[in-house]
């Protein structure tokens, strides 16, 4: 802390007052939140106030300067509060650094991979709907899982033509999953089974598969469109849903396909056709989802 004479200079000379201390004084104590502070605390004797002096320019002062936009710490504003028996200075979040604060701690728990950051503004709020709208039932159960609604863990599985909005449906859960401190991974399957053969070279592939099976809350986009191996197949998307149906976590899907249509594509591999593990990947996948229908007109368009 600064000596009185010397905070009291450097206030004067930014405000051009004359070197009078007892003017100066007058100006501070009748700061509004300087005055409102004080009179929550009338037990401050005037020996108490005058000892905490240069507390009470420092904090005048700072509001001076952050009120012409130079803040003393960018995102925060300083406050008083009392410290035993003399008046010390803190400092608080403003709303706007608290919203920022908010924005990222939300896209650290939302993980996007292999899709467009602009899900990351998908909201319920911009979804109209009404009884008759096909995507209904996807709405409100992906609203009540949101909104700790849902009495079971147990996902869903969106299926529906092209540009119906199961992807953008999932985003507006996801962000408001993120909000409320769940830790989530959605991921474009397609794109994700095409980057395998550079996670092998990178030696990231199990570290990857660890990752997506353990999340609290992991969406597959998409699924049905990638080209399967039968590698891919059994050892990647057939390990991480074991693993998520082994500890019930919470899985989502939205694909082009119905169930039954997954799991021909589950059969056909780049090498060989085997319905016996199509249809043992397809328990997982019936485990950890319900089927809903989306239909609609393409809002793509």
């Amino acid at each position: 802390m600064q000596p009185i004479s010397k905070v009291l200079t450097k206030v004067m000379q930014k405000r051009h007052i004359a070197s009078d201390k007892k003017q100066l004084e007058k100006v501070v104590l009748s700061d509004p939140e300087i005055a409102a502070f004080l009179k929550r605390n009338v037990q401050l004797s005037q020996a108490q106030i005058q000892s905490s002096m240069a507390t009470l320019f420092a904090f005048h002062q700072q509001k001076e300067d952050l009120k012409a936009g130079k803040p003393f710490i960018e995102g925060y504003v300083p406050e008083l509060f009392l410290n035993g028996t003399v008046i010390d200075m803190s400092y608080k979040k403003t709303a706007e650094q608290k919203a920022v604060d908010q924005k990222r701690q939300v896209a650290r728990r939302l993980q996007l991979i292999d899709l467009p950051e602009s899900l990351r503004q998908a909201d319920f709020k911009k979804i109209d709907v009404n009884d008759h709208d096909g995507r209904y039932d996807a709405i409100s159960a992906a609203a009540s899982y949101a909104g700790g609604l849902s009495k079971s863990n147990r996902g869903f599985y969106l299926s529906g033509d092209f540009g119906v909005g199961k992807t953008y449906l999932l985003a507006a859960m996801a962000n408001r999953l993120a909000q409320k401190g769940v830790n989530v991974i959605f991921f474009h399957v397609p794109t994700f089974i095409a980057s395998l053969s550079d996670k092998i070279q990178k030696g990231t592939v199990q570290d990857e598969i660890m990752r997506l099976s353990h999340v609290s809350v992991l969406i597959l986009d998409d699924i049905g469109a990638e080209t399967l191996s039968p590698w891919s197949r059994d050892d990647v998307l057939g390990v991480i849903l074991q693993q998520r149906m082994d500890n019930r976590l919470a899985t989502f899907f939205s694909s082009n396909m119905d169930m039954k249509r997954l799991e021909q594509h589950f059969q056909e591999t780049r090498s060989a056709t085997d319905p016996v593990k199509a249809k043992r990947l397809m328990e997982r996948v019936n485990f950890l989802s319900r089927e809903i229908v989306v239909s609609g007109p393409n809002r793509r368009r």
